[in-house]
């Protein structure tokens, strides 16, 4: 019997929605094997790390122009409260291999104290030394 890290990494689908197997999608971005290509990818693998709780992996995508010095404090407080349950990508803007900013539209549910509930959010991200990261939600 697989241990815990080889069922996580065998899901048939990924979290983020791709469609693909979460060991050839997002694990490799969490593990540091890889890292994201565009913004949207970004944004998949930091809401797959939500549903997996890797604060870790939040706190080092956050740009450190708009990362708060206690975000991994506030994440451990908070991220057991509450279970995402599916993303959809609405839109993105730019955010391709090439650029240095992009935008990404989507929408993730999740379950707080047994309500569903929906976060809508105009995310902005900007690289960082080459690399992208989450940068707000004032997209």
């Amino acid at each position: 019997m697989p241990d815990s890290y080889q069922r996580i990494r065998l899901l048939k689908d990924c979290p983020c929605g791709s469609g693909r197997n979460y060991g050839e999608c997002c694990h490799p971005y969490h593990k540091g094997k890889a890292y994201p290509e565009t913004a949207e990818q970004l944004m998949r693998s930091r809401y797959c790390a939500y549903f997996f709780r890797l604060t870790d992996y939040l706190v080092s995508t956050h740009h450190p122009d708009t990362r708060d010095k206690n975000l991994r404090d506030k994440l451990e407080e908070e991220i057991y409260d509450l279970n995402w349950v599916g993303l959809r990508i609405i839109n993105s803007s730019k955010g391709q291999a090439d650029d240095k900013t992009g935008k990404v539209e989507f929408s993730a549910g999740y379950f707080y104290l047994n309500e569903k509930l929906d976060l809508h959010e105009k995310s902005r991200f900007r690289r960082f030394k080459g690399k992208w990261k989450y940068l707000d939600a004032k997209g």
